[in-house]
């Protein structure tokens, strides 16, 4: 049996990183009480899928993310999964039966179309599988305007239509609110019975790493601190979170930027191991940051 997971390849999953946020939840959230589940920056939706097949407890779902491409691909795969497998059979059909040349050719063309943002809804977010099945190592990024402009991946036999994968994912989605906005906005909805996953765009570990252009507007630091705030406004709810990011200790032992900023929190740093990155070089061990308002005695939940 198939068990649901991200529909999407997305810079900074945390699949690998899931024992170690189970680890962080309290022993008894799956226990008597009802659990509110709430992801403002929901990404691929990694933990997202994880946490609604493992905690039955989590008895309303939210997830929010301020890129509209991938919200609007989330809709479409909770609404309707079977006339986007429909179009994404004949992006994979067309798209399969052409040569090495005439794949990249095909590739700029939907890349193309697919940023003149004109494409109605259901054929916009089968372009966005398109070209993440089909960009060079399925990464997502815009420039300043907005437009997607990563180079073809060149894979010899990609599956872009993962048909029992988006059934699946489709009726996981049944019971999930999805938002697009400011993570900010997803404050009303918590409650003292309410978990926050958290995982912004990281801190880049120098400027040469910054794969967190999601969005035109970016993520700097200034937004780190806006989500620190958050995290305190989380806290005096009485909702608990745990968030991800990257550890800028681990280029330079001196830099406390984040070990300062959420000094009144548990922060822990674990190995991970980083994927994407344009440079082979640069792909491999390193920490990352998981911080919490949760106690290892707790479990209020």
């Amino acid at each position: 049996m198939m068990y649901a997971k991200p529909f999407i390849k997305w810079a900074g999953g945390k699949t690998q990183l899931l024992p170690e946020i189970s680890r962080k939840i309290p022993s008894d959230f799956s226990g008597k009480r009802t659990i509110t589940y709430i992801e403002p920056f929901v990404g691929g939706g990694a933990v997202l899928f994880w946490m609604l097949q493992t905690h039955p407890a989590i008895k309303r779902a939210v997830i929010n993310d301020n890129n509209p491409d991938l919200i609007n691909t989330y809709r479409i795969v909770k609404q309707h999964p079977d006339d986007l497998i429909v179009a994404l059979r004949l992006l994979q059909n067309e798209y399969l039966h052409l040569d090495t040349e005439n794949r990249e050719r095909y590739y700029l063309e939907k890349r193309n179309l697919f940023n003149l943002r004109t494409s109605p809804k259901l054929d916009a977010a089968a372009l966005f599988l398109f070209l993440n099945k089909t960009s060079f190592n399925g990464l997502y990024r815009v420039n300043s305007k907005g437009q997607f402009n990563v180079p073809h991946g060149r894979y010899s036999n990609p599956k872009i239509c993962n048909e029992e994968l988006i059934r699946k994912d489709s009726e996981l989605l049944q019971n999930v609110e999805i938002l697009c906005g400011d993570f900010t906005e997803t404050l009303t909805i918590a409650d003292s019975d309410s978990l926050f996953y958290l995982d912004p765009p990281y801190k880049p570990l120098s400027k040469t790493s910054s794969f967190n252009s999601y969005t035109k507007e970016g993520f700097n630091d200034m937004d780190q601190i806006r989500l620190r705030d958050f995290c305190n406004e989380i806290t005096r709810k009485g909702s608990k979170f745990i968030l991800s990011n990257s550890d800028v200790r681990g280029l330079n032992p001196a830099n406390d930027f984040f070990d300062e900023l959420y000094a009144k929190y548990d922060v822990s740093r674990i190995l991970a191991t980083r994927i994407i990155n344009a440079d082979a070089n640069k792909r491999g061990k390193l920490t990352e940051l998981l911080i919490t308002n949760i106690q290892n005695h707790e479990s209020r939940f």
